[in-house]
């Protein structure tokens, strides 16, 4: 900003309005909401600037494909608003050489994020391979430990805790007596006593027994404790790659990076081998017709199916299993002459968003927590409760478009729990990535359901933002004697 000021104060230019998306990724414009809406201000007319100041090219994007960022800047230059970049030794001024220039300069932008990543992605195997973890929760029966550059231990960190200091390491450790005696039950059970992981759920829940996320046991949650190589001490990695914000690929077990007995486990290595071999033989690899002969059967048993209902059959591929081979659940009930007359375009999105919502609280508690203050999940409840005050909660709201092709989401408020303030994030067109927030005090609001718009007026935008700082900063703990 200061080598952008100075060059508008050399060439007597004045700066009227600011776009900026800190700490965003410069790989694609998804969820960079600043330089969105600076191309839409330009086209649709409503930019009160003649230029648009940029420190060099790399900052206009790093887009993989050099393309687009000529894309964008053609939409501006074509309004009539010039792209001037500040720190760069040419002059943009559509000439042959600076064309050139450009070009080279997009491309390296585009280059230099891909040498990073493989950097970034280096070092983090050779982590892995030292035996520290990379990311994600500890799972239960285990937690995270925090630990200096000499491997001192440091102390334990907490659901949603990070390190802060470059040098530090986590690895895992036992968690507290009672969560690893539940783990080693939870083996003899599934290879001494032959239940299955919904029995074992069942058990579980009928103790009061809820998983690190607070939640109820099922066969899914069971069934990942059954097969992690966490609880043996292993430490695995790339098992799935999203490699510059392109397509997830989940990959082969030949491509892991691994490194075995880094952790002290919890778990003997002759019972996890036992339960590894049980799930195999019953989960021997079925082929295509095999599959969807057992889907058949279990629609003929209900009448119905569901992704619940196929993960809760014992004897069956989980749904997991089904969209892996089928490439979604909705191919598989095509398949087999199945349509529930619902739109499965719908269910599928539903689900990937149910899958973010955890990802996004945990995400928000850290914040909190890094603040000075508190933040507890209630899961009971599906609130998030701040400093023992503030009730949150946190919906997903899904992107549709009208018959007319006009963007509409449904804010779904929770009239029961009447929490103090719902945060609503709205998904982009095609419900990937965040586009903005709104932050809806209980007070001011009475409705059930909210559906809302592009633009809904100053009675409801005055709620909208683009980030949660403003939200954090009603959250921050400030001590007394630092007040002014």
């Amino acid at each position: 900003m200061d080598a952008i000021r100075e060059y508008a104060k050399r060439r007597s230019l004045q700066i009227v309005r600011e776009y900026s998306d800190e700490g965003k990724s410069g790989l694609n414009i998804q969820g960079r909401d600043a330089l969105a809406q600076m191309i839409q201000d330009v086209s649709n007319g409503l930019a009160q600037y003649s230029s648009i100041l940029v420190y060099d090219v790399s900052r206009w994007g790093r887009f993989q494909d050099a393309d687009e960022s000529a894309y964008y800047e053609y939409v501006c230059r074509r309004a009539g608003v010039a792209v001037h970049y500040c720190a760069e030794q040419f002059e943009n001024d559509g000439s042959p050489v600076s064309t050139i220039v450009k070009g080279v300069k997009r491309a390296m932008a585009g280059e230099y994020s891909r040498e990073l990543s493989s950097k970034v992605f280096q070092g983090a195997c050779r982590l892995i391979q030292l035996g520290y973890k990379q990311g994600g929760t500890a799972g239960y029966g285990l937690r995270r430990m925090l630990v200096d550059q000499s491997g001192q231990k440091k102390g334990t960190l907490k659901m949603g805790e990070q390190k802060s200091i470059q040098t530090d390491r986590v690895v895992l450790v036992a968690g507290p007596e009672e969560e690893v005696k539940i783990v080693r039950w939870i083996y003899h059970a599934f290879v001494g006593e032959g239940k299955c992981e919904s029995e074992i759920a069942s058990s579980l829940n009928l103790q009061g027994v809820r998983t690190d996320f607070g939640r109820e046991w099922n066969r899914v949650t069971v069934h990942q404790v059954l097969t992690n190589e966490k609880y043996i001490g292993n430490n695995v990695y790339h098992r799935t790659s999203y490699k510059l914000k392109q397509k997830l690929v989940i990959n082969p077990p030949d491509k892991w990076i691994r490194a075995d007995g880094v952790f002290e486990g919890i778990v003997e290595l002759e019972l996890f081998l036992r339960a590894r071999e049980i799930i195999v033989e019953r989960c021997k690899k079925l082929s295509n017709d095999e599959m969807l002969e057992k889907l058949r059967e279990l629609l003929k048993q209900h009448g119905r199916i569901s992704g619940i209902l196929i993960d809760e059959t014992e004897g069956l591929p989980s749904s997991t299993a089904f969209r892996h081979r089928f490439g979604t659940l909705v191919s598989a009930y095509r398949l087999i002459g199945y349509d529930p007359g619902i739109n499965f375009s719908f269910v599928e999105e539903n689900r990937r968003l149910r899958q973010q919502h955890p990802e996004i609280v945990a995400s928000i508690i850290n914040q909190i927590t890094a603040l000075g203050a508190k933040a507890v999940w209630l899961a009971e409840k599906e609130l998030l409760e701040v400093n023992d005050e503030l009730l949150v909660s946190i919906v997903l709201c899904r992107h549709t478009f009208t018959s007319s092709g006009a963007s509409r989401w449904l804010i779904q408020l929770d009239a029961g729990n009447k929490p103090d303030i719902t945060i609503a994030a709205r998904m982009d067109a095609v419900n990937e990535w965040i586009r903005d927030y709104y932050l809806l005090p209980g007070l001011d609001l009475t409705w059930e359901n909210l559906r809302v718009a592009e633009e809904n007026g100053i009675y409801l935008d005055i709620y909208r933002f683009d980030s949660l700082d403003y939200f954090f900063a009603l959250t921050e703990r400030i001590k007394i004697q630092d007040l002014p």
